[in-house]
């Protein structure tokens, strides 16, 4: 939802923006044209489009400076809503009969721009979530356990190191393991990225999550829980999910 929000704020604002800059004597005095809808009146048509900006587009951000300042921790959403702030109150001053110029249109390109990095860090973001979901859906929830009086399903959760798992032709291979028994082609492009299946045998170590060839096979687990190769994956995906880059940091920092 904070991704269509993001998203329906930008393109809102960058359609506002347009007869913004069309309409501003600075615009207007770089590109080499005059152009006027109501004489002295455009300034008030000026400051209209630009308090919607300022106010629709730039809510998120005038939102995120209360939560940093409730939480004494001003950053990068504080410096944007003050930028915006400053601008939109200095230049409806300016409207109004104070001495000075207006900073209409780079209030709303400004904010345009950091609603589009938002909008695009956000789909980053969700695009990891998505992988980290594909890799969970990777693991097979169920074995099958070798006892002495035959094969048992059961949770993968409950398999522990040198249980001897059986593995049937087309199945996920559930747990990271070496192969006693059997021979077959492994198909590990999730996890290696290399698309030809892989011959295996006595004595190869198999991960948790590729697909089983035409073959058979008898796997002795070797590693379970957080100590499987995948699950170190997703641990590491979710661990970077939830901390702030160094220079998300460092960003944070030279904003305060």
């Amino acid at each position: 939802m904070m991704i269509l929000d993001f998203r329906r704020r930008f393109w809102i604002s960058l359609v506002i923006t347009l007869p913004i800059l069309f309409l501003s004597p600075m615009i207007q005095g770089l590109l080499g044209y005059e152009f006027t809808l109501l004489g002295n009146a455009d300034r008030y048509i000026l400051f209209v489009l630009s308090s919607v900006i300022y106010f629709y587009g730039g809510w998120p951000f005038l939102t995120g400076l209360v939560d940093e300042l409730k939480k004494k921790q001003p950053g990068m959403m504080t410096l944007i809503a003050v930028a915006i702030t400053v601008a939109w109150g200095y230049s409806s001053a300016t409207t109004f009969g104070v001495e000075g110029s207006t900073f209409f249109w780079e209030l709303a390109t400004l904010i345009d721009i950091m609603l589009l990095g938002h909008w695009l860090e956000m789909r980053s973001v969700e695009g990891a979530s998505r992988s980290l979901q594909m890799l969970v859906e990777m693991i097979p929830s169920e074995a099958h356990l070798l006892k002495d009086d035959g094969t048992v399903d059961v949770n993968v959760d409950e398999l522990e190191r040198e249980d001897k798992v059986l593995v049937r032709p087309g199945e996920k291979i559930p747990v990271d393991g070496e192969i006693l028994e059997g021979e077959s082609q492994v198909n590990e492009s999730m996890v290696t990225g290399e698309a030809k299946p892989v011959s295996k045998s006595g004595g190869d170590r198999v991960i948790g999550g590729t697909i089983n060839g035409n073959g058979s096979l008898t796997v002795v687990v070797k590693q379970v829980g957080g100590e499987a190769y995948l699950s170190k994956v997703i641990h590491m995906v979710r661990d970077a999910q939830a901390e702030k880059s160094k220079s998300q940091n460092l960003a944070d920092r030279i904003a305060f």
